[in-house]
């Protein structure tokens, strides 16, 4: 085949091995041979496991050639956010506080993945501990943009975002406990979904703001992948049952006669014009779609302080899980948060609990009247290396527990991607991916600049 194999799909990778016209060992060795040319400059990997790559390749290779593939996804290159669990790799989250120590046992996802067949590349880069908006740690090093190496990359799973942008693996599992995967999939151009709470499965436990999801170059990647890591697992008692048996089932299905609210601001964010006017446009779209666009605000007023005494849990677990020496090897201002949060006494966090549940309250009525809520996810442009995004609006849905995604909605003034944040009810994830694969197909997401690229 003479295309770049690295920009195939997963939905042509599997049709490609389907028909005999390309092998997994061919689309593995040119994936990994493009991390190799691409990791100095982008460092979106913290760890590639070529030769167990190859070997799950080989294998899945002899199963195809006897038509017998093991799961949906048999030898499609995978990478893993470095905040699961893979085994035959150490969780190093982005920390030297850490212990490199192998894992011996697979996250619920990683587990879904490898009884598919797919073939596990490595782990991507992470924020330190998923805390920040910023791929940038002292054990990582700095995992820049992918249309751009001086911007940032977002995160926390930026590495994933640059990795599913570039070609370093169509298929990209992350986490989003604010924004960490919608916030790097709109700053680097790909789609970023963050389903419902417990759709898919996750262990250790990682408290109730925790979500697992794809980032991949189509709606349709993101649909196949969850077909497999949508799944419940006997580790984690909140996952949710398996009710959709194909994720790809009515995704064409467009948005014709959906009623959706397009919040601009939240009610309180303040955007940068330029940027509102893209996200602005891409509204305008889905009206073309047929979708029946009214603007308004949910109603509610900016929900920080709740996420933050909710987050005093998890700095509870990072200091068990790290202990006094391991806070000295941290980053300073994840530091100051973490001991910031520790101060939430529990009658805040029980008022904050009680706040969060009014507010889950005020969106279920709110998609009584609307299927779906659309704001942008940036309210700046990408910035450059060091400071992160800024990304208000996909935080409060992670309080809510509610599906959401960034969509590849168009460019800033600096050439920079803008996403398209499309927010759901509480299991309402295929609406969803309907609203982004119905986009997409009007205005089909772009890729880096390949040319560019090769000349690094």
């Amino acid at each position: 085949m003479s295309q770049d194999l690295t920009q195939l799909t997963a939905y042509e990778l599997i049709e490609a091995y389907r028909t005999k016209t390309l092998s997994p060992v061919e689309a593995t060795m040119a994936t990994l041979k493009r991390i190799g040319e691409l990791q100095p400059h982008f460092n979106a990997y913290r760890a590639v496991g070529a030769d167990a790559a190859l070997a799950q390749a080989k294998v899945s290779e002899a199963r195809w050639a006897r038509g017998a593939p093991k799961g949906l996804l048999d030898g499609v290159p995978v990478g893993f956010k470095d905040l699961l669990n893979v085994q035959g790799f150490p969780t190093r989250k982005g920390s030297l506080a850490t212990p490199d120590i192998i894992q011996q046992a697979d996250s619920p996802p990683a587990a879904r993945l490898r009884e598919a067949g797919a073939v596990i590349l490595g782990k991507t880069q992470t924020a330190e501990f998923g805390l920040k908006g910023l791929t940038e740690t002292k054990l990582g090093g700095v995992t820049p943009n992918a249309w751009d190496r001086q911007y940032v990359s977002g995160g926390s799973s930026g590495g994933a975002a640059v990795a599913a942008a570039l070609g370093l693996g169509p298929l990209q599992v992350g986490t989003d406990g604010g924004g960490s995967i919608r916030n790097p999939a709109a700053v680097n151009g790909v789609f970023g979904f963050k389903p419902t709470f417990g759709r898919v499965a996750g262990y250790p436990h990682n408290g109730s703001l925790f979500h697992i999801g794809p980032l991949t170059r189509t709606v349709t990647d993101a649909a196949l992948l969850l077909n497999v890591i949508a799944q419940p697992d006997v580790r984690d008692w909140q996952s949710l049952p398996s009710d959709i048996c194909d994720w790809r089932e009515n995704l064409d299905s467009g948005v014709k006669g959906l009623r959706i609210a397009y919040s601009r601001t939240l009610g309180y964010v303040k955007v940068d014009p330029g940027l509102a006017a893209v996200v602005d446009r891409a509204v305008a779209r889905l009206s073309e779609l047929g979708a029946i666009v009214e603007e308004t605000d949910p109603g509610f007023r900016d929900p920080s302080p709740i996420i933050d005494a909710i987050n005093s849990e998890r700095a509870i677990r990072l200091r068990s899980e790290i202990g006094v020496a391991g806070l000295d090897l941290i980053d300073p201002g994840i530091r100051a948060r973490v001991e910031k949060l520790e101060r939430y006494t529990l009658a805040e966090v029980v008022e904050a609990n009680e706040r969060r549940t009014d507010l889950a309250i005020l969106m279920r009525r709110f998609h009584e009247k609307y299927d779906l809520l659309v704001t942008p996810v940036q309210s700046q442009p990408v910035p450059r290396l060091g400071t992160p995004p800024q990304t208000p609006f996909a935080f409060p849905f992670n309080i809510t527990q509610q599906p959401g995604a960034s969509i590849p909605a168009g460019f800033d003034n600096n050439g920079l991607p803008v996403g398209l944040h499309v927010v759901g009810p509480q299991y309402g994830d295929l609406t969803v991916l309907r609203l982004a694969r119905a986009f997409e197909k009007l205005q089909p997401f772009p890729t880096p600049h390949l040319d560019s690229l090769s000349k690094l």
